[in-house]
């Protein structure tokens, strides 16, 4: 794991370059214009304006989707991040994300459903309400962060979209644009990135088409601007900048299962019981508190979800379905 002292040394003006700031400013001005008419419409006046503006959210009333721990703050999520398309340092993105370009951009739906088609951003920021949630966000390296994110459930397009009886899984697939993404040029993992869940876990209402984070536009180190936020996961389920849905029979193979089947399983939910072979996941530290040398908590259970997600694995072995 890289040393988050290290990370936490960035000088600010590194943290978010200027155009990821601009860009952020281009989002807001474009959620801010959605209600007078199209979002694309609205593109070129939000670049001329520059002016920032919240990105609406409702208080979610799902259940356990606003969560009382103190939040992390929005520095230290947007500067320490996991996204290795742009580097495998956590100080990378926040470095080098600029480069993203998230105008146009389009989600391909298809596979076993009965409407097949593309969604642009403008139809997929209208198709359902925003909420703000408040979740937990666990990383398998054993340090944690609580986020404001801001979309919808993931169920909305799902429902839309009507899958068919042989839709079993959901696969998402993310950008892969060397000219985008410098830490493409790397042999980490093969690209471009693919995850998976059941149906009835995207279903679920927890699953969170995401959008935003902190009453903002999500930043580029973040997953902009369309991601998946699973919290009962570890982190590297939530797919960033997915340019791919697919409804499939058969269980995807994802690309850290390709990548090293032994440390990382199809489910990958927040188990404390399961070590990962290189490490114990009894214990998290949770990012902004005090330093390396905190103490750390113990890890919930479905990352302390479990009230509302266990019933999804009644039954199963959850030590060998890892």
């Amino acid at each position: 794991m890289n040393s988050i002292h290290k990370a936490f040394k960035i000088a600010s003006s590194e943290i978010t370059p200027p155009e990821v700031y601009a860009q952020r400013r281009q989002w807001l001005q474009l959620m801010a214009g959605s209600a007078a008419g199209s979002l694309l419409t609205a593109w070129p006046e939000a670049r001329a304006a520059g002016q920032a503006a919240k990105l609406p959210g409702a208080k979610s009333a799902v259940a356990g989707a606003m969560v009382l721990d103190k939040q992390t703050s929005l520095q230290d999520a947007s500067s320490y991040n996991n996204y290795y398309e742009f580097g495998t340092d956590k100080a990378d993105p926040a470095r080098t994300a600029g480069s993203l370009k998230t105008q146009p951009w389009r989600i391909s739906v298809e596979g076993e459903v009965k409407k097949p088609g593309v969604f642009d951003l403008d139809a997929l920021l209208k198709l359902s309400p925003m909420e703000e949630r408040i979740y937990r966000l666990r990383c398998v390296e054993g340090w944690s962060m609580v986020i404001p994110w801001v979309g919808y459930s993931l169920a909305e397009l799902i429902t839309k979209v009507e899958p068919n009886s042989r839709a079993k899984y959901v696969e998402f697939i993310t950008l892969a644009d060397k000219k985008q993404m410098p830490g493409l040029d790397s042999g980490v993992l093969d690209w471009p990135y693919i995850e998976g869940l059941r149906i009835d876990e995207a279903m679920h209402p927890l699953s969170l088409l995401t959008f935003g984070m902190y009453g903002e536009v999500l930043p580029n180190q973040n997953g902009a601007p369309v991601r998946l936020i699973v919290p009962w996961k570890y982190g590297f389920k939530s797919a960033k900048s997915i340019v791919k849905i697919r409804f499939v029979e058969k269980q995807p193979d994802s690309s850290w299962m390709h990548a090293n089947r032994r440390e990382y399983g199809f489910y990958s939910n927040v188990n404390p019981q399961v070590d990962h072979p290189r490490w114990s996941q009894a214990t998290e530290r949770r990012i902004g508190e005090d330093g390396l040398f905190t103490k750390k908590r113990p890890t919930l259970m479905f990352n302390g979800y479990e009230a509302q997600v266990g019933q999804l694995y009644a039954g199963m072995d959850l030590k060998s379905n890892y």
